[in-house]
């Protein structure tokens, strides 16, 4: 009798066990079915809870300063090309100016050494004691400028005419004036 009230005991384990497992099948089959069709697809986007409100409040005040240092650096930017074409255009205007100043510079000298010239040929051409008067009368810094342009027989002439101080005055500054020149 023992051992037919094993048996019993073992059918009774079997049935139960065999319960238990169709029991647990039949949930695993339903939840394994509806974890396929709750599993997101590579092409549909994840349902993300929404942030809290600081967080979304942060972010939004974060773009509005990127967009405003955006705007920033932008304006500046244009500032910084319409700088540029100003100062382009005014090299330009500046080089221009200097060219034409450059040639009015040498058109305004050679105007004067034209008449430096002209004035020395009248100085020589004239009698030498008409001229040694004339030069006697004149102040020696500018004397001695025209006696050096002169050729040397019409300023020896001229000098010989002239009272003796105002003659060695004019000399003496012909003769230093290229004294300090450098001679290397």
């Amino acid at each position: 009798m023992i051992r037919e009230g094993r048996k019993v005991l073992v059918i009774l384990a079997l049935m139960l066990a065999s319960a238990g497992a169709m029991r647990l099948g039949a949930g695993v089959g339903a939840a394994m079915a509806a974890g396929e069709a709750a599993a997101p697809t590579a092409d549909a986007p994840v349902n993300c809870p929404a942030p809290p409100l600081a967080v979304a409040q942060a972010l939004i005040e974060r773009e509005a300063r990127m967009a405003a240092r955006e705007q920033a650096v932008e304006e500046r930017f244009a500032a910084l090309e319409l700088a540029e074409t100003a100062i382009q255009t005014r090299l330009a205007e500046l080089q221009t100016a200097e060219e034409s100043l450059s040639r009015l510079v040498t058109l305004a000298d050679g105007a004067a050494e034209g008449d430096l010239d002209r004035l020395t040929a009248v100085y020589e051409a004239m009698k030498p004691s008409d001229a040694a008067r004339l030069f006697a009368a004149m102040s020696s810094d500018f004397a001695a400028g025209f006696l050096g342009r002169m050729k040397p027989a019409a300023a020896a002439a001229i000098l010989a005419g002239m009272p003796p101080d105002s003659a060695f005055a004019v000399s003496a500054l012909i003769a230093g004036r290229n004294a300090r020149a450098p001679t290397e």
